[in-house]
Formats: C-alpha cells, sequence, structure tokens
C-alpha cells in the first residue's frame, strides 16, 4: 500500500473497509464492544464457528459415550490426522500424512529433538540462536543433558543490533560439529521472518538437519515447507489459528523421514490398524501420526474444526495479503502521528521479511500497554521496551487501527502513562 494523500483521516480507513476482501469474517468473530483487540499473535479470539465445533464434539460426548472415538460429526480416533489435513495446506506439505495435531509446542520439541537428535562423533552440538523463544532453548538444554552433554554444546548465534538475524551469521555457524539445527521461522519481538529456503538449503549441503518453531508464523505466513524440503517443523494452534487457549498443537515431519522410529513412543503413534492389538512391540505409523505420544485432548483439538475450516475458506494467499496491507498502513500512521514521541518501529519494512505483527518500541513501553489496555486496546508487551500491535487479518478493521493510534497519541500527549508503572504484570 503507497501512502495516500488523506491516508490519516478516518474516512480513508472506512474505505478500506469498504473494500476489503474478507471483511465478512470479522462477523464471524467474538470481538468486545468499546475495545479493540490488538493482540492476536498471543492468542486469537473466539469464532462462531470454533464454538460451536467445540459444542458439537461436547455433543458427541454425551450421545455417544465411549462410540465417540468411531462415531459422531468428527469421530476422535481419526481427529489429530483430519486436523493435519487439514493444516498441511498452511504450511506447505507435499502430502497431509506430514502433519499432525498433537501435544503442544514444546512437548512437541521434545519429540523432535528426541527423534532426530543423534550426535555421533565431533557432531554433537546443536544450533539456534539467542533471539529465540526460551522454552525452545530449555528444551534444548535438557535433550543436551540427556545425552551427557552441558549447555556449552548449545550454539546460539548472536544478533547484531539485538532484534534481527542475518542469515549470513547463522550459515557461518553451520559447522561439522552441528547435530542439528532449530530456529524460529518469525522472530517473536521483532516479527522478522528468516529465509527458511535458503537456510534449508544451506544446511542439507553441509549434512545437518534442520527444523524450523512456526509459533508465530503458522496462519499468518504461507510456507512450503514440502517445496523447501524443511525436515520438520512444530507451532502452536492458539495465535494465528485461534484455537483457543491451550489448544493442541501441531507438526510437520518431511515424507523422507517416514519409518524413522519416534524418539518419544507411545500408543497413539502406533499403526491406526494395530493400535488395540494391545502388542508391547510399537508398530509406529508410516506418516507423521508416529510422532503422537499420548491420547488426543479431544476438547481442545475440537474449537480447530471450526477454525481450521474457516482458513480453508478464506486462502492464506489472502490473509497474508490483507495482514502486509493493513500492517503497512498502521506504521504510516505510526510515522504521521506519533514521529515525535519516541516510538522506534523495530520490525522489517520489507513485506518479505516482515511477519504479521509490528515491533513498537519505547522506553516507556510496558506503561504504555498498560494505559492502553485502561483505553481498551489490548495490546502484548514484550520485555524490556516493545510493545507488540498485532491486526488479524479475519477480525482487525482498518477502522480498529486507525481508533487505536488516534487513542495511543492522546495517551502520550496527556502523560496517561504516566499512572502506571513500568513495569509488566505477571502475564505479559
Amino acid at each position: 500500500m503507497n501512502t495516500v494523500s488523506g491516508f490519516y483521516l478516518k474516512e480513508y480507513a472506512q474505505s478500506l473497509d469498504r473494500d476489503d476482501p474478507l471483511k465478512a469474517y470479522r462477523d464471524e468473530f467474538y470481538t468486545k464492544p468499546g475495545s479493540i483487540y490488538l493482540d492476536g499473535n498471543s492468542l486469537g479470539l473466539l469464532s462462531k464457528r470454533a464454538e460451536k465445533s467445540l459444542l458439537n464434539t461436547l455433543n458427541d460426548w454425551k450421545t455417544y459415550g465411549i462410540d465417540g472415538w468411531t462415531q459422531g460429526s468428527n469421530p476422535w480416533f481419526y481427529l489429530s490426522e483430519k486436523m493435519g489435513a487439514l493444516s498441511a495446506p498452511l504450511v506447505g506439505a507435499s502430502s497431509p500424512d506430514e502433519v499432525i495435531v498433537t501435544g503442544s509446542t514444546t512437548v512437541n520439541l521434545h519429540q523432535l529433538l528426541a527423534t532426530f537428535y543423534k550426535p555421533k562423533g565431533d557432531r554433537k552440538k546443536i544450533l539456534a540462536d539467542e533471539l529465540t523463544f526460551p522454552s525452545d532453548i530449555y528444551a534444548m538444554h535438557s535433550q543436551l543433558e540427556m545425552h551427557g552433554y552441558d549447555k556449552t554444546n548449545l550454539v546460539q548465534v548472536k544478533s547484531r543490533d539485538g532484534r534481527f538475524l542475518e542469515e549470513d551469521d547463522i550459515i557461518d555457524q553451520m559447522t561439522e560439529e552441528i547435530a542439528l539445527i532449530i530456529l524460529p521461522t518469525v522472530l517473536y519481538r521483532s516479527g522478522q521472518i528468516l529465509d527458511m529456503e535458503r537456510l534449508t538449503a544451506e544446511a542439507h549441503e553441509r549434512g545437518i538437519i534442520i527444523g524450523f518453531d512456526g509459533c508465530h508464523s503458522v496462519g499468518a505466513i504461507p510456507h512450503y515447507f514440502g517445496e523447501w524440503g524443511v525436515d520438520f517443523a512444530y507451532w502452536c494452534n492458539y495465535k494465528h489459528l485461534n484455537g483457543g487457549p491451550g489448544s493442541v498443537g501441531g507438526l510437520y515431519v518431511n515424507s523422507r523421514h517416514f519409518g524413522r522410529s519416534p524418539g518419544l513412543a507411545g500408543w497413539f503413534g502406533s499403526d491406526k490398524n494395530k493400535q488395540f492389538d494391545m502388542e508391547h512391540l510399537l508398530t509406529p505409523a508410516q506418516n507423521a501420526g508416529a510422532y503422537q505420544i499420548g491420547t488426543p485432548h479431544v476438547l481442545s483439538i475440537a474449537p480447530l474444526i471450526g477454525s481450521l475450516e474457516m482458513f480453508g475458506e478464506a486462502g492464506i494467499d489472502r490473509i497474508r495479503q490483507k495482514s502486509l496491507q493493513i500492517n503497512e498502513y498502521l506504521m504510516n500512521l505510526i510515522s504521521f502521528e506519533l514521529g515525535n514521541m519516541g516510538f522506534f518501529i523495530g520490525n522489517p519494512r520489507e513485506d518479505s521479511r516482515r511477519g504479521a505483527h509490528i515491533s513498537l518500541e519505547h522506553k516507556e513501553a510496558a506503561r504504555i500497554c498498560k494505559a492502553l489496555k485502561a483505553n481498551g486496546i489490548v495490546p502484548d508487551f514484550r520485555a524490556p521496551n516493545i510493545i507488540r500491535l498485532a491486526p488479524v487479518a479475519l477480525y482487525t478493521a482498518y477502522t480498529d487501527v486507525w481508533e487505536a493510534v488516534q487513542i495511543l497519541k492522546k495517551i502520550m500527549i496527556e502523560k496517561e502513562y504516566e499512572n502506571f508503572k513500568n513495569e509488566r504484570d505477571v502475564v505479559a
């Protein structure tokens, strides 16, 4: 979107809303009157379809009891595989069999590390980065320790500026000591998209397996894991995919790895036809289903039935197009309205390198976030100085963005933020 004369006027935002091809989906979500929700990159809002699919699943439990595993609107025994098939287009899997909805982000990472981290000789180190989400680092430390190695065997690529990572710096660390690479698709603070295709090709050229954490990208940007040859990936479904708090996660395993025994075995990783044979020798499924561990959390999967149906209709390409447009509009407004108030836009400006949220830096960020909430705007704070703002393509209007910036401007002019402490809440 080019900066257009009058873009700072509300009438311009209203014209964008009239022309929005995804505007009908806004009515599919429960939005709070008098509030503007800009935290969909932490927890997506509830949709009416997700609510309906959850209630349908409860009704199946009420109606069928244990027979709900094979009967009802969505039999539970195959639910993880069905949701995996609906997720496959969002990650660019070559086959629906490469995706399964199971576990949680960290549980799935542990499973994938246990499966693919095979230190041998000098190749015993894991390569990650210093800006990734801490839970991933905890899991990697844990897996290293279980193999008898200390934390010095986790190599973390440094950021040159504290915001971004340079692919050249990552590639420079792909030495003969590296056994496995784990990187984010999108950095959770700055919103930078890493060049996954290039990094995968460089890793494979050096004989290194590479996997990605897609928590801040799946449901917001297109992926092509199959085409790129990515070995594996994992993500949550409660952010951009609106699966609800504690929603079951997802994982992808490239089909060339099918047949590899899961590092953490459990009965739901069985071949479906043999699962109830009750043998003490596991026969793993010959697809991503092998990496399931325990019984699916059916009621936490259920909202995804409705949500993923909606994503299939809207299409990830159209979602990405609106996301780019509405975020550029937000950045233009910030620059115009808040340009002399101490803010810095700390996310990439280029479309190809920017995820689905704006990283707005300010020395009073924690106080400003609290003031925003007191004024009906829901942002997200990340220490030490980042206000994350995430307009969501399916339910955020351009007029929401316009109003949020006007309220932020008022907060700064009237110094309302000084009424709050500049420290994060328990949950941030």
